[in-house]
């Protein structure tokens, strides 16, 4: 027998996905697919149960009876019409048929999806394994409650090590995508843990963080040789438009009061929200639409983008409660900071933290020497010098809060108690 060929039809061991947020948008949901039959009261509280589970306050088995419960009464034919609306993220075909000519076993493991969808996906993927969570039904039609282990604590790990145990397979064998801290459980049955457009606890945990396309876990997975970044013209307008936010302060010293800027700001931001609620259900709005499509990057196009929104609200804040030259040397710091430092990073970046994998120490100077040239304009360089080393120092920790809104309340705050 041919050495090569045998050596693809051996079992090199086992990668397990994630589904949400690795495989499907995790930020779309089938709630966004349900809206007009769910109701936006319903979609309202599904949006605050998410939040509540995503800032830690609620568990996330009672997040999902939450969540589900407003699904009463549909029939599993409706449910699998909002799955089926929910796009496959790009080259996750290509990713799978790798692993599959290259001699890996898959399995996808969901907590927030039914198994039913979970092992239709895996059918289309040719994945050896699925598990998610169980409907309880009569009649056909869904009584609002759900169970499975995998929505029980540890529920993740317990099904790994029973995949593990069948294919006599050890943990240095076993491999882990995923991007959320719900995944930390199967750390242990793990050898290798990749985080796809990870949450601030994978980043910090995680052995590498990918966060562009899902190809790029081939590169650790296979050996496959890593291709250098680009930068794109989705990149390139995004960044503009974040840059752009350095305008602001001057607006506000030239031509608008602060205050009044803010109160324009806010129905923007309103706008742009329902704009992208639209776009979830395959609606445009006019111009915002077209720039969201224009400037979004990662997984955005598929799934709610948030970002502009927490960028707005950043500068607002900075705007209404720190004193005119903190605030807007706190917005300089973002615009020009924030921005640079994901600019660069993108392109020069190699020296990542080991705190937090998606971040690196080259975005963080490039950063730093612009949000300290941005900050002279409104404060001394003693200070902007001050307010750079924090909005840097922010802007590479990993935590649970967007760094649009960490990095100029921080920084503001940081800058008010230097002039005490």
């Amino acid at each position: 027998m041919n050495d090569s060929k045998s050596d693809k039809q051996r079992t090199r061991g086992l990668v397990v996905f994630d589904v949400e947020g690795v495989l499907l948008p995790k930020r779309r949901y089938i709630p966004f697919e349900a809206t007009r039959q769910l109701g936006f009261q319903k979609f309202l509280k599904i949006v605050f149960y998410g939040l509540l589970y995503e800032i830690g306050f609620s568990p996330l088995e009672k997040t999902l009876r939450r969540v589900f419960r407003c699904f009463k009464g549909h029939t599993i034919e409706e449910l699998y019409y909002y799955y089926e609306k929910l796009p496959l993220l790009p080259e996750t075909t290509e990713v799978f048929k790798n692993l599959r000519m290259n001699g890996w076993k898959t399995a996808l493991i969901s907590s927030g999806l039914p198994e039913i969808f979970i092992k239709d996906l895996a059918s289309k993927l040719k994945a050896d394994y699925a598990f998610g969570l169980n409907l309880l039904t009569i009649n056909n039609k869904f009584t609002g409650e759900i169970e499975g282990t995998v929505i029980k604590k540890n529920g993740k790990a317990i099904i790994l090590k029973e995949i593990l145990n069948r294919e006599k397979i050890s943990r240095q064998h076993c491999v882990l995508v995923a991007d959320d801290r719900n995944n930390l459980q199967m750390y242990p049955y793990t050898s290798l843990r990749i985080g796809f457009n990870p949450d601030f606890m994978l980043s910090a945990k995680t052995d590498h963080a990918v966060t562009g396309k899902l190809t790029s876990i081939l590169t650790f997975i296979t050996k496959k040789r890593k291709l250098k970044p680009t930068i794109t013209r989705n990149h390139i307008l995004r960044s503009a438009i974040h840059l752009s936010g350095f305008t602001i302060p001057f607006i506000c010293t030239h031509f608008l009061n602060r205050y009044i800027v803010a109160s324009l700001i806010f129905p923007v931001t309103l706008l742009y929200m329902m704009s992208e609620l639209a776009r979830m259900v395959g609606m445009t709005f006019p111009v915002f639409t077209s720039i969201t499509t224009r400037a979004a990057v990662k997984l955005e196009p598929y799934e709610f983008a948030a970002a502009p929104i927490f960028y707005a609200l950043g500068i607002m804040l900075s705007l209404i409660l720190f004193p005119p030259n903190i605030g807007y040397a706190s917005i300089a710091i973002l615009a020009l900071g924030d921005g640079f430092a994901s600019l660069f990073g993108k392109k020069l970046g190699g020296t990542r933290y080991p705190f937090n994998k998606s971040k690196n120490l080259e975005g963080s100077i490039f950063g730093f020497v612009f949000a300290f040239l941005g900050a002279t304009f409104f404060i001394d360089p003693m200070r902007a010098f001050i307010g750079a080393i924090t909005g840097m120092i922010v802007e590479s920790l990993p935590t649970p809060i967007s760094d649009n809104i960490a990095i100029p309340l921080t920084t503001g705050v940081i800058l008010t108690l230097t002039f005490i």
